[in-house]
């Protein structure tokens, strides 16, 4: 056994649970007995008692009481084998790189993370982004599996956390490019229709989606919350279809998708919120345009402007279109050249 410990939370090791700083220290002590000498005191922050999910600061002082001795260490598990084909996909979607961050293209159909019959995912193929560095970096925000584009990780906790603050706080600026069904009149404008979550089914859930809810209604609709799209006609097919540009104020689960499918004009490829006998403002196009024109999702996240977490320069990355909407760009006529940089200036110059 060894002897009582005074042992001080080191910088890097802030903000995150007790009983998880103490398992990276000692690995060879289980959960239940953390959670025992935290119930009987024998574990304390700064003098006073605390619980396992405690979350503990840099520089704060951790008392140990005495602990069995280490036993001969277990094999370290082996992380999951990234194919070579998968490494060399997942690499060429490096937008940007430093020793803090990675940008990422992420294309469509691949996950953010893993989940239901999902074994293949941005979160598991970050085993080979390491570059080097002992960690693998972290996900810091989502992007749905069919919608392709910028999609930021974190090479450290610290720069994780930070990351994560600013994404909260909307300190980031997210600009999405989509096709969609007929044109949104007026040209420009802000959604703020509700979202609450129908239940799916299935044990897990699958089919679930979120229904649209009146802004006056959204007090009085249990599970209800705000969400606020702006949005902007770029280019326009007649009244078949249109490039629209997307900003999401706020960060809903199928924001975009559902406030485009509620004002009638779904993004095209979406089965999920725009099927055939969606009512259209348009012409009464649903979401499968036909013709050359991919059934895939035409949703991407295009660019994504943040602070650095450590330099504190403005970064701005911007992501090319993928195969199946490049595609569609031609097909429809969509030019990106007169384009400007940010569709919701004062002086965007739509016309």
């Amino acid at each position: 056994m060894s002897g009582v410990q005074v042992l001080t939370v080191a910088a890097g090791e802030g903000d995150q649970r007790l009983d998880r700083w103490f398992r990276r220290r000692f690995p060879h002590v289980s959960q239940g007995r953390i959670e025992k000498m935290c119930r009987k005191g024998e574990v304390r922050v700064d003098g006073g008692r605390v619980k396992p999910a405690t979350r503990i600061e840099e520089g704060q002082e951790v008392r140990i009481p005495p602990l069995p001795d280490e036993a001969a260490p277990a094999p370290k598990p082996q992380a999951p084998r990234v194919s070579d084909a998968d490494t060399k996909m997942i690499q060429a979607a490096v937008l940007y790189r430093d020793d803090h961050i990675i940008a990422l293209n992420k294309p469509p159909g691949l996950p953010s993370q893993g989940g239901s019959k999902q074994t293949r995912h941005v979160d598991g193929l970050a085993e080979a982004l390491r570059f080097g560095l002992e960690e693998k970096p972290r996900l810091v925000h989502r992007l749905d599996k069919d919608t392709s584009g910028v999609l930021i990780m974190a090479r450290t906790r610290a720069v994780a956390k930070a990351l994560t603050d600013a994404f909260r706080a909307r300190d980031a600026r997210k600009i999405y490019w989509a096709v969609v069904a007929g044109v949104p009149s007026p040209r420009r404008g802000t959604v703020k229709w509700g979202l609450v979550k129908a239940p799916g089914h299935g044990g897990q859930g699958e089919g679930e989606k979120m229904l649209c809810v009146h802004p006056s209604e959204i007090d009085s609709t249990p599970g209800a919350k705000r969400a606020v799209t702006d949005y902007a006609v770029v280019q326009n097919l007649g009244s078949r279809a249109a490039w629209v540009a997307l900003e999401p104020v706020t960060g809903r689960t199928h924001q975009l998708r559902a406030h485009m499918a509620e004002m009638g004009h779904p993004i095209v490829g979406d089965g999920k919120y725009g099927g055939s006998g969606q009512e259209n403002l348009g012409d009464g196009w649903g979401a499968m345009l036909g013709g050359d024109i991919s059934r895939k999702l035409h949703l991407h996240a295009r660019t994504l402007s943040l602070t650095h977490p450590v330099t504190r320069k403005p970064l701005t990355f911007t992501a090319p279109l993928p195969e199946h909407m490049a595609r569609s760009w031609a097909s429809l006529g969509f030019d990106e050249v007169e384009v400007p940089d940010d569709p919701f200036a004062e002086d965007g110059g739509w016309t």
